[in-house]
């Protein structure tokens, strides 16, 4: 089951955290996976890795900012039945402290790059015949989340667009559908606590694992399997849903 074999993958920020998660997973379920990133030395590492473990895989240096960039890399490969929008950043503040530059980053990446590879990649499912598309939602998506202004914003727009991708082309055989993780134990969250909080920082670990129900951070590799299953052919029937992968944050978190 969930088998990927010779299936051709691309991963945006596939170099690190949830994206490699599932850049990892995807090949050793037997998918040919091409990581599209910025950070070269972290995919570089990311391939090595999947290669070492007997994998197929592909780095692509990518600012999925420039759309121009985008059609070029995704025309290459050609052939492309899964792809998962996963590259993002993150910001804290509300309204009133976030700057109109700011705003316009969090746009370029989460938005405009989200748009830029589901423009790039629709025409070759459409030749094709076929396609995945899978992209990285959050919880800010669905609730109020304190100093998430332009975030929450960013990734409201990502599942709307799931949305709009899935019954666009639901008679053209591509399925979209979003995952809406809460907060995901990865480097990113280490570095973030080391240097906003270096004097407390178990605290501020222990805080921020418990404001999921549950009582910690998901795992990315926890993230990955359930990419893998939407992504896979037994998970077929699925098209124009969002999954939180929360702890129960979202319905629990009274």
């Amino acid at each position: 089951m969930f088998s990927l074999k010779d299936k051709i993958a691309v991963i945006t920020g596939g170099g690190s955290g949830i994206g490699k998660a599932i850049a990892t997973l995807f090949a050793k379920q037997g998918a040919i996976v091409h990581i599209m990133e910025l950070n070269t030395d972290a995919a570089r590492e990311t391939v090595e890795e999947i290669q070492q473990e007997g994998g197929i895989a592909h780095h692509h240096f990518l600012n999925v900012t420039d759309q121009q960039a985008v059609i070029n890399v995704f025309s290459k490969i050609e052939k492309i039945d899964i792809l998962v929008n996963n590259a993002g950043i993150a910001h804290i503040g509300n309204i009133e402290n976030t700057t109109e530059a700011e705003f316009d980053r969090i746009y370029n990446v989460n938005i405009k790059g989200a748009y830029n590879c589901l423009y790039a990649v629709i025409p070759l499912m459409n030749q094709h015949g076929k396609g995945v598309i899978l992209n990285m939602s959050s919880i800010a998506s669905h609730v109020g989340i304190t100093d998430r202004f332009a975030y929450s914003m960013s990734k409201g727009a990502v599942f709307a667009m799931s949305l709009s991708i899935a019954r666009d082309y639901l008679h053209h055989n591509i399925r979209c559908n979003s995952i809406s993780p809460a907060r995901v134990h990865t480097p990113f969250v280490d570095g973030f606590i080391a240097k906003n909080y270096p004097d407390n920082q178990a605290e501020v670990f222990e805080k921020l694992s418990k404001s999921q129900p549950i009582g910690r951070m998901a795992q990315p590799a926890e993230v990955a399997t359930l990419a893998l299953y939407l992504c896979s052919d037994e998970a077929g029937f699925i098209t124009g849903c969002d999954y939180p992968i929360d702890g129960g944050f979202i319905t629990l978190n009274n």
